[in-house]
């Protein structure tokens, strides 16, 4: 039942998004700083009541934002340049790449 729930807050999320877009474009922008995806997480985290490992998740959300910002970034410089499909796919490669950075450069060093 969990698992309906989490996916129930996520459609409804994505639902907002959508019609927030059909209004104007900064609300849609904003809205995925919601931390819908991040309470998702905690709530699965902190069912197993290990307060260790709660606050290690949370630890490990915050990391995540210098590659949120790369996505955003890399988005928006190949928008001037591309469609705005593949400004998306641009910017998930190099989401990706700055979180395999941010994750797994520290183990290599």
């Amino acid at each position: 039942m969990d698992v309906i729930w989490k996916g129930v807050l996520g459609g409804l999320v994505t639902a907002l998004i959508v019609l927030a877009s059909k209004r104007g474009n900064i609300l849609p922008g904003i809205l995925p700083l919601a931390p819908t995806f991040g309470i998702i997480a905690l709530l699965a985290v902190g069912a197993k009541a290990d307060m260790d490992g709660f606050r290690q998740a949370c630890l490990a959300g915050l990391r995540t934002i210098p590659a949120y910002l790369v996505f955003l970034g890399t988005a928006w410089a190949l928008s001037r340049f591309l469609d705005y499909r593949l400004a998306i796919l641009g910017a998930v490669a190099a989401w990706l790449v700055a979180a395999l950075a941010i994750f797994l450069g520290p183990r290599m060093v």
